[in-house]
């Protein structure tokens, strides 16, 4: 399976896609046949995915050969360790406001000593049972993938101090809410964006850490990988699904414009 940590840990570009209103095994297996896909993410800050949704996608994912991590809100303590229980392969924390809020969310993910996880032998990260507490532990702590999303002003001022966390593997630049926080909304070749996603570049650079962000075309998708970033996002479910409905329409429009 591709696993992130491993293919980040060699400077390997990780090419993933977002799943969050179609959650069904389909999705995860045309996405595994068209091939080229690292895995996934799911968004369960924007829609509320559900424990057995988590645990059908990356039981689809696996099936696949494809690793995956749930974008969540820093709302629950509770979801962070069910969705680790039910087979997500990591985390990322969404709408962070500082280093010290990152912090808490890596105590939510680590087990102790590094953080406060609660015990559970019977999820799918202790093999339902097969492992035993101290493996648990410690297979959880080194081998769970933790991302700290940078989308808000407190993020980024404090991107330097985020990125120097031990436990952090990423940080996601979210370009949608951090160009509308700069004021400069969807404008994505726009200098205070790109100097502000320099500026995470440069911390992760600073403290051996990765960044990934949202591939929202194709020359913004070359520029950051040319800045560093080695995990980038293709698509999401229900877009690529429009974008495909859209392309279908324009193929046959001679069809679509007649009254009858």
């Amino acid at each position: 399976m591709h696993r992130f940590k491993d293919r980040l840990a060699k400077g390997q570009l990780c090419r993933i896609f977002c799943v969050g209103r179609l959650v069904h095994p389909a999705v995860f297996d045309i996405h595994g046949m068209v091939g080229g896909y690292h895995g996934f993410w799911l968004d369960q800050e924007h829609v509320g995915l559900t424990y057995e949704q988590i645990v059908l996608a990356a039981a689809c994912g696996r099936a696949n050969g494809m690793d995956n991590f749930v974008r969540m809100p820093m709302t629950n303590y509770a979801d962070c360790t069910a969705n680790l229980e039910g087979g997500a392969g990591g985390l990322m924390a969404a709408r962070v406001e500082s280093a010290a809020h990152a912090e808490e969310f890596l105590q939510w993910v680590k087990f102790a000593p590094r953080g406060n996880r609660g015990m559970n032998a019977s999820g799918y990260d202790c093999l339902y049972g097969g492992k035993t507490l101290p493996q648990l532990a410690a297979d959880a702590n080194k081998d769970n993938f933790v991302a700290i999303q940078i989308e808000t002003p407190g993020a980024l001022e404090e991107c330097d101090a985020i990125a120097a966390i031990d436990g952090v593997d990423l940080l996601f630049v979210g370009p949608s809410d951090l160009s509308q926080v700069l004021g400069v909304l969807a404008q994505w070749e726009n200098d205070k964006l790109w100097t502000a996603i320099e500026r995470c570049a440069a911390a992760c650079k600073k403290h051996k850490k990765n960044w990934g962000t949202i591939a929202v075309n194709p020359k913004f998708a070359d520029r950051a990988y040319a800045a560093g970033c080695r995990m980038l996002s293709f698509g999401m479910d229900i877009v690529m699904l429009r974008r495909g409905l859209e392309a279908t329409r324009n193929t046959f429009q001679a069809m679509f414009d007649k009254q009858d």
